[in-house]
């Protein structure tokens, strides 16, 4: 199939917000797809590539691009397989020869197709066609049920396999994906509950948790044989031999278990996340870090005992026969609760402890893989800041011709600029987005395809949950989990937050 084919479905999936023309555009292109192409034009279509990481970025991307071609001639696996190839170049001018093969792909490439290989390979491909509708797609394409396409593609992690298995070999094919041993499943995730409150009025009794800022792994085990993985299914087994070993320690012979590892100081305290993430990927001195920074598990959820998954039962019965596995410095703080007092109590625990906040779970809810579940809600403490909006980027989908990305900066009086700290889209509801279009096309000053530029005049408060290094921006500095809480125009951009009122929040250095 034509690249150009996938690009002008692409467009149409993006031109409109109804959920379910986008699912018929995308099933009628991947029922017409030849097996070999499924994959990656279902990766493409997802917002990725097969390779991942390409080593391409906006300097490369901007020095390769050239006079789109007229005509298309481009191919799905061609272009897939020059991506292989790129991704492959390595070692003394390989940054040369990178930009010297993708401007030989962009010079074939028309300028739609530019355009798309562009969002694709800088990770901002702007469609609307997330998982969630391509799992639909693919169930509209195969004329399989969508929850059984669904279930298939949380337990195998990722669509691209599940895309292909169901649409070539229909209902055997997806019978290959069930909970298997050394094969990671997506984490399920929580929503956000405003306050403790929330969370205890939907659920009555109520399952609660610390909740810790560490990095989110996923343990398999069979005999003796262990392997790690990180939230974005990665294996990183090597780096943290602690952790194999005290999964080994457990008395059982096969299981999954998820749970979260931090790096504790000497008062039992959490060390701030971004040392944590020190310890992971390291291929090197593994042990010398181990003895500097060690880890320590905090278990939570038990998702295969002994040959049997355990996704579908109670999270109360999973805990419980967690809770006879682990032994209780591995578990994760815990409590049963209806009564919000004791559970704001718990918060307060936490929060003394150095943790995030606090997990809220229904006792009765199954793991619902991959998925952000609505019976698991997180509560935790939120700091804000009064920032200036720099710059604001076009919606898609639901939000096409709004403009919703907010470019975050505080500011610096020594230079009386704005530096950017990030950005963030969270938190506005319809009747904000319609204002801030309105109130930031009045005060452009500049524009490209996807971004609106301002003048720093709007102030919006920010609610975030903490600071961290970033090389990402010019600041050094960008700020978690931000969303918009609402616009400040009783404040001018004069009375908005420093960048030193930004720093204070920075965790304390990491260990060199």
């Amino acid at each position: 199939m034509l690249l150009a084919e996938v690009v002008a479905v692409s467009q149409r999936v993006a031109e409109t917000s109804k959920r379910l023309e986008k699912t018929a555009r995308l099933a009628a292109l991947l029922a017409r797809l030849p097996p070999s192409e499924i994959e990656v034009t279902t990766a493409f279509l997802s917002g990725r590539t097969l390779q991942g990481r390409t080593g391409i970025g906006y300097r490369t991307l901007q020095q390769a691009l050239t006079t789109p071609a007229q005509t298309p001639s481009l191919e799905m696996g061609q272009v897939n397989r020059i991506l292989h190839s790129l991704a492959a170049i390595r070692g003394p001018g390989a940054a040369n020869r990178r930009q010297v093969e993708l401007h030989a792909l962009l010079s074939a490439a028309t300028a739609p197709e530019q355009r798309f290989l562009s969002g694709l390979l800088m990770g901002e491909l702007r469609q609307g066609a997330l998982e969630g509708i391509m799992a639909d797609a693919v169930a509209g394409a195969s004329k399989l049920p969508v929850e059984r396409v669904r279930r298939a593609v949380m337990l195998a992690g990722d669509i691209v396999p599940v895309a292909r298995a169901a649409i070539e070999e229909g209902s055997a094919g997806l019978a290959r994906f069930d909970v298997q041993l050394f094969r990671p499943v997506q984490p399920m995730l929580a929503q956000t509950a405003e306050d403790i409150t929330q969370p205890i009025a939907e659920f009555g009794q109520t399952a609660l948790e610390f909740k810790m800022d560490g990095a989110r792994v996923q343990a398999h085990r069979d005999g003796r044989d262990v392997r790690i993985f990180t939230r974005q299914l990665n294996d990183v087994t090597a780096a943290v031999p602690e952790i194999v070993e005290a999964v080994q320690a457990l008395p059982a012979g096969n299981l999954i278990l998820d749970g979260e590892v931090l790096a504790l100081a000497a008062d039992s305290r959490p060390q701030p996340f971004q040392l944590t993430m020190r310890r992971f990927g390291r291929k090197l001195d593994v042990e010398q870090m181990r003895r500097q920074l060690p880890l320590t598990p905090f278990w939570f959820d038990l998702l295969y005992l002994d040959g049997q998954p355990l996704l579908d039962e109670k999270q109360s019965r999973r805990f419980g026969a967690l809770s006879e596995l682990s032994p209780p410095e591995s578990l994760i703080p815990h409590t049963l609760t209806a009564d919000p007092s004791a559970a704001a109590g718990f918060l307060n625990r936490a929060l003394d402890q150095g943790h995030e906040g606090i997990m809220a779970k229904a006792p009765d809810s199954p793991y619902a893989a991959g998925a952000r579940g609505h019976t698991w809600r997180k509560v935790k403490q939120a700091h804000t800041l009064d920032l200036v909006i720099l710059a604001a980027e076009w919606g898609h989908g639901r939000r096409r011709g709004l403009l919703g990305n907010l470019h975050l900066g505080a500011r610096d009086p020594s230079t009386q600029a704005f530096v950017m700290l990030g950005k963030t889209f969270k938190g506005l509801t319809d009747e904000m987005l319609a204002w801030q279009t309105r109130e930031l096309l009045a005060l452009q000053i500049a524009r490209d395809e996807y971004t609106v530029y301002v003048q720093p005049k709007l102030v919006a408060e920010i609610a975030f949950n903490e600071v961290q290094a970033s090389p990402r921006y010019p600041g050094g500095m960008a700020l978690r989990f931000a969303r918009v809480k609402r616009y400040r125009p009783d404040k001018s951009p004069s009375q908005a937050d420093t960048v030193e009122t930004v720093r204070r929040f920075l965790p304390h250095p990491p260990i060199t």
